[in-house]
Parts: C-alpha cells; structure tokens; sequence
C-alpha cells in the first residue's frame, strides 16, 4: 500500500517473505515466531535486515547494528546487510567500531564529533580510528579532546 501497490495476500506474503529470508540467509524458521520474541541479540539484528528486505527502504540507517554481536553473528549480519545493497539505495551504518568493516566494505567513512563531519575517508580511515582512537581526529578539527582541557 504504501507504494501504490496491490495489498497481497496471505500465502504471497508468506513467500515473499520466505524467499527474503533466503536471500539474506536466515533461517526461515525464525520468520514463523512473534516479532523479537526470544530472540537473541543476532536473531534480532537478522530480524531487522528481513524487515528491511521486504520494505525496500530507499535508506537503512543502521545504529551500532554491530553492538552485541558474537564473530559468527556478525558475519551473518554483515552478509544481510551485504545482500540488501542495490545502486539504487543505501545504507548508513553507525558505529564505533571498526569489526563490522571486516565484512562490509564501506563507500566511505564520515567521523562525526559533536553533531559535525570533522574527517571523512575509506575503510584506512576507520582502522586509523580504532588503533589510534578519536583524540587526534578531534585535536586536528580543532576541539577539544573527549577527555576536556
């Protein structure tokens, strides 16, 4: 509906969603329990991607999509994530850690300190961060160190 689109039925709901959750390989068997009702950390993450799949956003914005993660789990969600890029959208992933990076190649990495894009690079720039940390990033743009001075 929200597309000017025909409302689908019930079975052709069910295989649309069963053939999103083949593309962004999750388990078809989570799609039949209540929305993030026990799910784990991944679970939920993996959920979110299956909802974004289906609704095609022109725009995901992931927050700390990365939080919580164990190796194996953020692998599968960054495989998600990976499946549902097109030219014709984008993601936007939040974080502050670079892990995520081993397994989505980012377009560009923007480093925001209070609410203004101070540097902006490749994947180099987020590896730069995590072995030096934000203090020289933020002393180079002219503020003040996250510790105060």
């Amino acid at each position: 509906k929200s597309r000017d689109e025909d409302e689908m039925d019930v079975l052709k709901f069910d295989r649309l969603i069963r053939a999103k959750a083949k593309d962004i390989r999750m388990d078809a068997a989570l799609t039949k329990r209540s929305v993030n009702e026990g799910f784990s950390g991944g679970e939920k993450k993996r959920n979110e991607l299956l909802q974004m799949a289906i609704l095609e956003p022109k725009l995901r914005i992931l927050d700390e999509v990365d939080s919580g993660l164990d190796v194996d789990a953020l692998r599968s969600v960054a495989d998600g994530i990976n499946a549902l890029a097109t030219p014709q959208s984008a993601t936007l992933i939040v974080t502050h850690y670079q892990r995520i990076l081993d397994y989505v190649v980012p377009d560009a990495v923007h480093i925001l300190i209070d609410g203004r894009i101070v540097r902006s690079g490749d994947k180099q720039l987020a590896a730069e961060i995590e072995s030096k940390g934000y203090e020289p990033v933020a002393e180079a743009a002219g503020l003040a160190p996250a510790g105060g001075s």
